[in-house]
């Protein structure tokens, strides 16, 4: 739909040749403001939010599990040594991690923000000038252009062809055209035209306050991890209930002339049931991923948006501003039929002053043809991506009136026209070539581009992006496929493919001939990979036909036109220089404009998700053999086999620390799904097996010693065990091998053996290995149980294949 724009009639003949006569609103006062200021009629509400300090600290210090935990540790500081409350202080020091890395991730976040802000158009005074959002109030007008977002309720005060697309906020996907006093609503952006709107309502009274605010908060949830381990540590705590209430009474039973040994006994088979660093070490991972990237430029406004593009795999590229720099040149013009060439310069030259907000094509008309003539417009029929062309007329001052088309010759010609021959050519080289041509039509006319005549081509000659073949060639070897989509020349946008060599370039495909069929349309989607003359609604639809079939897709634009697709796909990438709407909905911005970015953060996502999924087996696996052993100790009616002390020492040198390296290690892995299947597949065996071996290793080691101190030999003997199957568990998650993998495995080894033959560390840890006869017998089952884990989990990948 478009609309008619009329200039002011009520102009003298003197000055039908001048620039027309235009009264325009000057907008509010200073005094105005300021008083609208004083009653605290002001847009309120924030452009980005950031959790608060406040929030950070309560998040990482009140947790249902370090509330068990406080309270554990309590109870041990007065029954109990210093070294059996280890588990306390190391608590307090993950805790204080979490915080610090959220606080420096919300320092970079809140940076970003600023500088990625959106800034509207505000008319005071008469004198127009960009405002951050949170500086316009109540009555002020607010000047609009393509691609700009309306970011308050307001009312029409000028409409230029104004057409907005109200789609993210109706679902309506046609745009909607705007007069003076209809009404504007937040949310809602510009697809086409100009003018100006009143705001009526500001701060938390307009329609889409809220859910933008809400949309744009520094958030941790609402991703498959996230929720995958809220889930596990659901299952867990029902799991230690029971298992804790039944350690307790076993243990004042075994017990019954020892309370504060029974007491420190059930607190060390409760501790390690938690698996309290996971989300710690999620919070961290995602925390130093926004440090990361965000030293790159790229703002992450919302934060699983690093963990959804690390399940991406296929990634939808539009070219203008990706592929290519936004800026054009004209190479050549070419007058058809006979035209003047210099009458033709002066109608390029017209069309480029007719237009206010120029897009890239016509900005490199209006720098190559400057306009020098004195010619009135009379009507404006703005650029529209449906529509693929703009128009004016002009009453050219010799009584002449004419109407001009200007956009895409094979939109604008009839198919079998000889001059696409020629544009073919053109567009074989990687050449974009606009058609201009003259109509009889009016401009508001649904057959304007009818019986049209052809006046001349416009070359121009796009620049691409140095960094995009590198960024092209990532994707390919990380099997990601990518996807050109674009409103231009499909020939045209395969050259450029090709001069990039992107793979299947050459399979290029007119979006014109596509099958409205879902179905149809993805298997045309998984065969090629340039897709020209796309118009808008195409994109979605392009978006929808690949997630049918299974495909994570992400998508990158930075015009108006991308606003509809981008809201749909699994991930939508903006250009910091893109169109506000598109920043708006993106869930990633590239404040730098670089494509090349775009690896950083695919990159980081899967370091995130890679490493979260390895080490959560670690933390896991401890939970499980943490409650099997309860159990047995219960049905068995025998003293639990360790002291907080021993389990403090185990955890930190089998999960804590190697798992801190290994969550922030590389990892080009893609992402798969089903996190919590995945995890607990390996988890379960490797516990269970766990546990059976160092119970074992208990019992033998509960009939072999006797006397007095034979408590802290059995103990000795079962932590022996324990510790090298989780060192086995530990080798097989730290696969593949890095010089600093392996190290890191022997480093925690050799830590545990500095504590068995350094008197001061046995008599801290109350270890000490006694005789020879169980010792080995020890590490011989904790052998057969590490044969076991490799069997059970190569089984286990068969069997249940990620």
């Amino acid at each position: 739909m478009t609309q008619r724009a009329k200039i002011d009639t009520d102009v003298s003949e003197a000055e039908a040749v001048g620039p027309p006569v235009v009264h325009r609103p000057a907008g509010l006062t200073s005094a105005e403001v300021a008083e609208r200021v004083a009653r605290g009629e002001v847009n309120d509400v924030p452009v980005r939010s950031s959790r608060s300090t406040t929030d950070i600290v309560r998040a990482n210090v009140f947790t249902r599990f370090n509330a068990i935990i406080g309270v554990l540790w309590v109870i041990m500081l007065f029954v109990a040594p210093i070294q059996d409350s280890l588990f306390g202080f190391v608590i307090i020091a993950n805790t204080g991690i979490g915080i610090v890395q959220e606080l420096r991730a919300k320092k970079t976040l809140d940076g970003l923000a600023v500088i990625g802000e959106a800034k509207p158009t505000v008319r005071r005074d008469g004198v127009a000038a960009e405002l951050s959002t949170s500086e316009i109030v109540l009555g002020d007008l607010i000047e609009l252009g393509p691609g700009d977002k309306v970011v308050v309720d307001g009312e029409v005060a000028e409409a230029d062809s104004l057409e907005i697309d109200e789609s993210l906020l109706t679902g309506e996907a046609d745009p909607v055209v705007k007069k003076p006093g209809d009404r504007m609503m937040s949310g809602s952006f510009v697809v086409a035209g100009g003018g100006a709107f009143t705001a009526t309502k500001v701060g938390r009274e307009a329609y889409a306050a809220q859910l933008a605010e809400e949309a744009s908060r520094f958030t941790l949830v609402h991703s498959e991890l996230r929720t995958g381990i809220s889930t596990i540590l659901k299952y867990v705590t029902w799991m230690m209930i029971p298992t804790a209430i039944g350690l307790v009474i076993s243990q004042l039973v075994v017990k019954d002339d020892n309370f504060k040994d029974a007491v420190a006994r059930t607190v060390g088979g409760i501790v390690p049931m938690i698996p309290e660093g996971l989300v710690l070490l999620t919070s961290v991972a995602f925390a130093i991923g926004v440090v990361r990237l965000g030293r790159k430029q790229c703002l992450v406004q919302e934060l699983p948006a690093i963990e959804g593009l690390a399940r991406v795999d296929v990634v939808c590229l539009d070219k203008t501003g990706t592929l290519t720099e936004g800026g054009m040149d004209v190479t050549e013009l070419r007058p058809l039929n006979g035209s003047d060439e210099t009458y033709v310069r002066k109608v390029l030259g017209a069309l480029g002053e007719s237009d206010p907000r120029p897009n890239a094509s016509l900005q490199a008309i209006i720098d190559a043809y400057p306009d020098t003539v004195e010619w009135r417009c009379t009507e404006a029929l703005p650029f529209s991506s449906a529509r693929k062309y703009s128009g004016a007329a002009f009453s050219e001052g010799n009584g002449e009136n004419s109407r001009w088309l200007l956009g895409a010759p094979d939109v604008l010609l009839p198919t079998g026209d000889p001059t696409l021959t020629e544009i073919d050519h053109l567009n074989e080289q990687g050449l974009r070539v606009l058609l201009l041509a003259r109509t009889a039509n009016e401009l508001d006319s649904p057959e304007v581009a009818t019986g049209a005549h052809p006046t001349a081509l416009v070359v121009l000659e796009q620049r691409l992006r140095p960094d995009a073949a590198d960024t092209l060639a990532y994707f390919a070897d990380q099997n990601v496929d990518t996807k050109v989509i674009s409103g231009d020349n499909a020939v045209s946008v395969g050259a450029v493919a090709g001069k990039l060599d992107m793979p299947g370039a050459a399979n290029t495909v007119d979006a014109r001939t596509l099958p409205a069929d879902r179905e149809e349309m993805a298997k045309v989607l998984d065969e090629n990979a340039v897709f020209g003359r796309v118009t808008p609604q195409q994109k979605r639809d392009m978006v929808a036909a690949l997630q049918s079939h299974g495909h994570t897709v992400a998508m990158t634009g930075d015009g108006v036109n991308d606003v509809l697709a981008l809201k749909d796909a699994d991930i939508g990438v903006s250009m910091g220089s893109g169109s506000e709407a598109t920043r708006a909905v993106a869930q990633i911005v590239l404040l730098n404009n670089s494509f090349a970015t775009l690896p950083s953060v695919v990159a980081e996502g899967r370091r995130v998700i890679g490493n979260i999924t390895r080490v959560a087996t670690l933390f896991l696996t401890k939970t499980v053999y943490s409650v099997l052993l309860a159990v047995l100790v219960v049905c068995s009616q025998v003293e639990y086999p360790f002291l907080p002390r021993h389990l403090t020492l185990l955890s930190t040198l089998t999960i804590g620390v190697p798992a801190f390296f290994l969550a922030l290690a590389p990892n080009k892995e893609r992402a798969k799904p089903h996190f919590v299947r995945r995890v607990m597949r390996y988890a379960i065996p490797g516990g269970v097996i766990a546990a059976a071996a160092t119970f074992t290793t208990y019992l033998l080691a509960r009939h072999h010693y006797s006397g007095e101190g034979a408590l802290e030999a059995e103990t000795s003997a079962a932590t022996l065990t324990l510790f090298l199957v989780s060192m086995w568990v530990l080798a097989i998650v730290a696969r593949p091998y890095t010089w600093w993998r392996l190290t890191l495995v022997a480093t925690m080894g050799g830590a545990f053996v500095l504590v068995l033959v350094v008197p001061w560390l046995q008599d801290f840890f109350a270890l000490k290995l006694v005789g020879t006869t169980l010792p080995w017998a020890a590490v011989a089952i904790a052998a057969a149980g590490g044969l076991l884990l490799e069997v059970a989990w190569k089984w286990v990948d068969r069997r249940f294949p990620a």
